[in-house]
């Protein structure tokens, strides 16, 4: 009679525990429309058809010295636009920068 109790019990919490996981929404992880950092970053497809892309990519650089190149699309719904911040723009005969840490 105590086995039955106590099959009982672990069935209704393995039960009770089923359904609050059934309950809950299922989400990925959330990703701004524009992440970056000092080595480039991404801008969402859909900001980067509402908004001038080459500007945010532009500012985001420059706030790190460096210049924006942009690397690739990827264009239609949930795709990115990449881009990285270099020292010096490609085929420049100019130095690279220097700084002072």
């Amino acid at each position: 009679m105590r086995m039955l109790k106590v099959g009982l019990v672990r069935t209704a919490g393995l039960l009770a525990a089923g359904m609050l996981l059934a309950g809950a929404p299922a989400r990925a992880d959330v990703v701004p429309p524009f992440k970056g950092n000092d080595t480039g970053g991404i801008i969402a497809y859909s900001l980067a058809q509402s908004t001038d892309a080459r500007q945010l990519a532009v500012d985001h650089c420059a706030s790190y010295g460096k210049v924006a190149k942009f690397r690739a699309v990827d264009p239609h719904y949930g795709g990115y636009v990449s881009f990285a911040c270099r020292w010096v723009p490609y085929g420049s005969a100019q130095r690279p920068l220097r700084t002072l840490y």
